[in-house]
């Protein structure tokens, strides 16, 4: 059995769903292009899949319906986000120890400020008592015995003598103003440990960055929204409350063309795992701690080419069929070069063009560079210059005589 509820929960459906089907886990594992022994894992809830593809497929074979489909994809998410968190708390027994390393480090520096500042004491001593002796003849050369690099007792030993001899001068106050500065020194001391502390264990800066992120407002709760209690640990597709309206929120003032409508539809998901892929997360579409966090941190912006500059640079590309070019990717994405479409094998087709995972690899690039406008256009065009055809999109042939497509709906 699994350790925690949310990987049970999301067996049993697995489960239920292969009991339904009537089929042998060696039939489902034939079916679905799974390991038996993998299967097994997964329905005892032992194990999770590491993407959501093969849990897709699985349901796909099992006859899922699309409410179950959905309800899969939460409970998978749910299970993904349970694994990582345990996963993530093996870690923290080293992070407190690597904060007590630091505080102790700098309290070495600490005590080794203390030990040093006394003996500079008695070597500023000289410098304010020789301008104050008349300079007899008797008493020309000391200045110069203070002035050598001689070992420290010895000009200790010559200046005692002048002191007991009736000097009418009063001992200098620089004693005082070292310890005054050795005390200022500890104080700041002290109080970085304590920042650094503070920031190690809060995660944040103590200039208030985390605040400044959401408005200004001090508490992280207020501030950060999807921390809340009010919302779930993981935020997926078919969901619709005041979390989604957050995420789309956050989104849209990163420059995403998005509808603010608290509806987790079809485009926010294609533009939450659009963000994940230039944020440099996993792209699983789902909006868990991590994205949570680049939602409210991350630099990145999503803003885009716009639809009349794609049809300018496609038509640039392809001199020889420009309109059938730009008929191409219209077809492919509505010329959205953020467009993402997630197939049932778990593979995903990317950017203005839709180049799929398989021809990514191929061409030697990635999903980033797949969303960038003019690397898409330009690995098209090395895909129709083979043999100088659009045989690679070909549900989108005959699109090129084609009225543009309308835009999808922004939800």
């Amino acid at each position: 059995m699994s350790a925690c509820p949310e990987t049970e929960r999301f067996a049993a459906l697995l489960r239920s769903l292969k009991s339904r089907s009537g089929l042998s886990y060696e039939a489902l594992a034939r079916k679905s292009g799974l390991a038996g022994s993998t299967l097994h894992r997964y329905c005892r809830g032992t194990s999770v899949p590491q993407d959501y593809g093969s849990v897709h497929r699985l349901g796909t074979v099992c006859g899922a319906t699309p409410d179950e489909l959905r309800t899969l994809h939460r409970l998978w998410a749910l299970a993904d986000a349970a694994r990582a968190a345990a996963a993530g708390a093996e870690g923290d027994p080293a992070e407190r120890g690597a904060v007590a390393e630091a505080a102790g480090g700098t309290g070495a520096a600490r005590d080794a400020t203390q030990e040093t500042a006394p003996k500079a004491e008695p070597e500023a001593e000289p410098e304010a008592e020789a301008p104050a002796k008349a300079p007899t003849p008797a008493q020309e050369p000391e200045p110069t015995l203070a002035k050598r690099p001689a070992p420290a007792p010895a000009p200790d030993g010559d200046r005692a003598p002048e002191r007991s001899a009736g000097a009418a001068s009063p001992p200098a106050p620089r004693p005082r103003r070292h310890r005054l500065r050795t005390t200022v020194v500890v104080a700041v001391v002290l109080a970085a440990v304590t920042v650094s502390a503070w920031v190690l264990s809060s995660g944040r800066s103590p200039s208030g960055d985390g605040a400044d992120a959401g408005g200004g407002r001090s508490t992280g709760e207020a501030v950060r929204p999807l921390f809340s209690a009010g919302c779930p640990p993981v935020i997926a597709m078919g969901e619709h409350d005041e979390c989604v309206r957050e995420v789309q929120r956050l989104l849209h003032a990163k420059g995403a063309d998005i509808g603010v409508d608290g509806d987790f539809g079809p485009q926010t998901l294609r533009r939450v795992t659009a963000f994940q892929v230039l944020a440099g997360l996993q792209p699983n579409g789902v909006v868990a701690e991590p994205t949570k966090k680049a939602l409210y941190t991350s630099p990145v912006r999503m803003g885009v080419w716009s639809p009349q500059k794609v049809r300018q640079r496609v038509r640039e590309v392809f001199p020889e069929v420009p309109d059938k070019a730009v008929a191409i990717a219209d077809c492919q994405s509505f010329l959205d070069p953020l467009h993402i479409l997630p197939n049932t094998n778990g593979t995903r087709n990317w950017g203005l063009f839709q180049i799929s995972d398989a021809r990514l690899r191929e061409l030697g690039g990635t999903p980033r560079e797949a969303l960038d406008p003019e690397w898409n256009i330009q690995a098209a065009r090395k895909l129709w210059s083979r043999d100088r055809d659009f045989g690679d999109w070909p549900h989108c042939e005959r699109a090129a005589d084609a009225p543009r497509s309308p835009a999808p709906e922004r939800t």
